[in-house]
């Protein structure tokens, strides 16, 4: 009898090891309440994996085509170029992390060589930079990502007609606990792709971003309890524990000593932009810093501003020639004359009362908090008080930490609070002192011999992190185009709920000193409103001499350059003089009347699926992962041009002048009637002499609406006095179906790099 029991549990011992191991029968794993489908096999790969780039290129009559389609309309000695500056893989620690299988729309790695694919064959871009966040770089993986890029370029063909130029960099994550120690998210790029002309490491910033992309220490490591609940997936769950323990093995490197000095096998880091470009430039390869996602306040502090970094100490014009526009975080161009909190006469921080584009946080924070108490039965007089109270203790948190003043408080709470309400897809929570309009207008003039201002030309790129580069040319599959993510189901929701306890409606706000982020949750409300303003992301695009690695790159240094929010619109914005023109990114002194042309075309209307010479030349599953049967494949119709809108802004010429009156957005707009052709036009600035000053100018063109994206945003509701009422979030998570795409009409857009006239004194 003992023996027959030792032999049973002998059995059930061995078959849990087998099924806790993963490799048991699938039909065994669909008890587990966590259980998916997965026929696939879709976490077999992991980062970890090396991964390698597709042998093959596309055929040489595509790359023609391409050449003809782009600069037939514009005969010239130069071609337009579309490509993507900033490319995430699974190498960065937060796409990892969106890969996990318990992930909403999840489906595995996507190493860099799939970086590689994607631009290649499926959205069949002509350049692309891999761009992974420097502060979850292992010294392996920045190596590895490399490796793919120059294994991308060996197969492109001629050199100089390539079908593909891949280039590498890395991103600089930079976020700062106050308005005054943030400079923000910057992508360092390099014209080389030699080993011997990079650096030797990515160079990581300094500060509370390192931890929202990759604690480097064991307190990042996943629970192990994963592994018990969903067993199938073990090792991918194993791999990204292993991954964090070789981050936080790596030693930081010493300080003191010269970057090109320092041991391969060390941890670099930069706590500001100047420390950033003194580090490149002790190595003095070719390189550009190029910031993005300026105004997106789910990471930026309330008040972010420009003002600080525009100074010597933190500009470098020879490297910050470029700035994104807009990318799959959303719209940063604009500014709009809101804030998120004001100072009184007192040097106090105050709550400032809605306007009719903005809904203060801090005012409905407020809100939450009144309606909590009048449900207790309060008095109105008491449940006032809180309010007034509630909107003092949100203004009082000098980060982004200010809704954990409303304990407890759901995303449908905030209706639409902190955000632009009027402008074309925009960056959550924005900040407009962030904005690339606010940033051009702004001068800093200490030195009245040598004033310090921004001279940006204008990309566009997706900064989403499953290696599909440039993947705007379809607004569909928002859970694989997009950033948005969540957990699978409800049950992996229960498994990741937070562990705060409220009282029913918590109707006392909470100080700034008594926030407890690890019991809150932190970001949990913020989070789930974030998902309803991640797009597909845009473009960039460059007037090249040519097809290779020198003119792509030339051209952005001299910002003869534009971004798109992903179509492939051409475009087209001079400055007419009579010794000749000088094309979008000049800057040019003069004393006459400026005068300028500006020519859109629409980009081409997709047909469903992919070219059959792509579904020839990759593995069938490889596909499927990467386009889930949808590629770039253009037909032969173009949308039509709506509207050139022209946008003029005059730099400040005395300190402290006020922002707002030098930005004229819109400045001019020119209707457009539907042609083959596109839509031209041509204007004069006659006050530009009488004026007396320095002036710039960029254009926006649109095309025709179509369904995009999470265009509604947070689809909130008004009453008659336009007031929000209710919201229609559209989740990453299991609450919003994957097969829904969110979609609202909108115009896709193009935005030149402004043309920089000075006024010739």
């Amino acid at each position: 009898m003992l023996q027959r029991t030792m032999i049973a549990v002998l059995a059930l011992v061995l078959l849990g090891a087998v099924f806790f191991s993963g490799s048991a029968p699938d039909f065994t794993y669909r008890l587990l309440p966590g259980y998916f489908v997965d026929d696939e096999k879709a976490w077999s790969e992991t980062p970890l994996d090396f991964g390698q780039v597709t042998e093959g290129r596309l055929p040489e009559a595509v790359i023609e085509q391409r050449a003809v389609n782009n600069n037939s309309a514009q005969p010239a000695d130069k071609q337009i170029l579309f490509g993507d500056t900033h490319v995430h893989t699974t190498n960065s620690a937060d796409a990892f992390m969106y890969s996990l299988p318990m992930m909403h729309g999840a489906s595995g790695a996507y190493p860099p060589a799939y970086a590689c694919d994607y631009a290649r064959f499926i959205s069949q871009l002509d350049f692309y930079f891999l761009t992974d966040h420097a502060e979850s770089f292992t010294p392996r993986q920045w190596r590895d990502g490399i490796d793919s890029v120059r294994q991308c370029n060996r197969l492109a063909g001629d050199p100089q007609n390539p079908d593909l130029v891949a280039f590498v960099g890395w991103e600089w994550t930079q976020v700062g606990a106050t308005a005054e120690s943030h400079y923000g998210h910057h992508n360092v790029l390099f014209k080389d792709d030699n080993p011997d002309l990079l650096p030797a490491r990515p160079i990581a910033s300094i500060g509370v971003g390192v931890a929202t992309v990759a604690a480097r220490s064991g307190s990042a490591k996943q629970s192990a309890l994963l592994g018990l609940l969903d067993p199938r997936h073990k090792n991918y769950y194993t791999s990204y524990n292993d991954w964090v323990m070789q981050m936080a093995a790596i030693p930081a490197c010493d300080p003191d000593t010269a970057s090109p000095d320092l041991p391969l096998e060390c941890y670099e880091t930069a706590a500001n932009p100047g420390e950033l470009f003194g580090k490149l430039d002790e190595w003095g390869f070719d390189n550009m810093v190029v910031p993005h996602g300026t105004s997106w306040g789910f990471y930026s502090p309330p008040n972010s501003s420009w003002a600080h970094q525009l100074t010597a100490d933190n500009t470098d014009p020879s490297k910050t020639r470029l700035i994104e526009v807009y990318s799959g975080h959303g719209n940063s161009e604009q500014f709009q004359d809101f804030a998120v909190r004001v100072r009184n006469e007192a040097g106090e921080w105050v709550c400032p009362e809605p306007q009719p584009n903005y809904l203060p946080s801090c005012w409905q924070a407020g809100e939450i908090i009144r309606d909590r108490c009048l449900a207790e039965n309060n008095s109105e007089e008491d449940c006032n008080q809180r309010a007034v109270e509630a909107r003092h203790n949100f203004v009082q948190v000098d980060g982004i930490q200010g809704f954990m003043t409303v304990p407890g408080s759901k995303a449908e709470e905030w209706l639409d609070a902190g955000q632009a309400r009027d402008m074309f897809l925009p960056a959550f929570n924005y900040r407009p002192q962030k904005s690339v309009q606010y940033g051009l207008a702004l001068q800093n003039l200490a030195d009245e011999d040598n004033p310090l201002r921004n001279r940006w030309g204008f990309i566009g790129s997706t900064d989403t992190h499953s290696a599909r580069a440039g993947h705007g040319f379809k607004q569909q599959q928002r859970l694989n185009t997009s950033d948005s993510t969540g957990v699978r189901d409800s049950f992996w929701e229960s498994v990741f709920s937070t562990g705060a306890v409220v009282s029913e409606y918590a109707s006392t706000s909470l100080r700034a000193d008594q926030i407890d982020p690890v019991a809150a949750k932190l970001f949990a409300s913020e989070f789930e409103r974030t998902t309803s303003f991640l797009t597909v992301g845009g473009l960039a695009a460059v007037h090249s001499a040519g097809r290779d690695r020198d003119a792509i790159w030339d051209a952005m240094k001299r910002r003869e350059v534009y971004g798109t929010s992903g179509h492939r619109m051409l475009l087209w914005f001079d400055l007419l003089q009579a010794e000749g023109s000088s094309p979008m990114g000049s800057a040019v002194a003069m004393d006459t009347t400026p005068r300028f042309r500006a020519k859109a075309l629409g980009s081409f209307k997709q047909l469903p699926g992919c070219p059959d010479y792509v579904v020839d030349a990759l593995e069938k599953n490889h596909l499927q992962k990467m386009a889930q049967g949808e590629c770039y494949n253009p037909s032969e119709e173009r949308y039509e041009i709506t509207s050139i809108e022209i946008i003029k802004i005059r730099p400040q010429a005395v300190a402290g002048e006020a922002i707002a009156p030098l930005i004229e957005d819109t400045w001019k707009q020119f209707d457009c009637e539907p042609s083959p052709e596109g839509c031209t036009v041509e204007f004069e600035d006659p006050d530009f002499v009488t004026e007396g000053r320095d002036a710039l100018y960029y254009v926006r063109a649109l095309e025709e609406p179509i369904a995009t994206i999470n265009g509604g945003n947070l689809r909130a509701s008004f009453d008659k006095n336009g007031q929000a009422e209710t919201t229609d979030m559209c989740y990453g998570d299991f609450r919003t179906s994957i097969d829904d795409d969110c979609q609202q009409p909108h115009n896709q857009r193009a935005w030149s790099s402004p043309i920089f006239v000075d006024y010739k004194k």
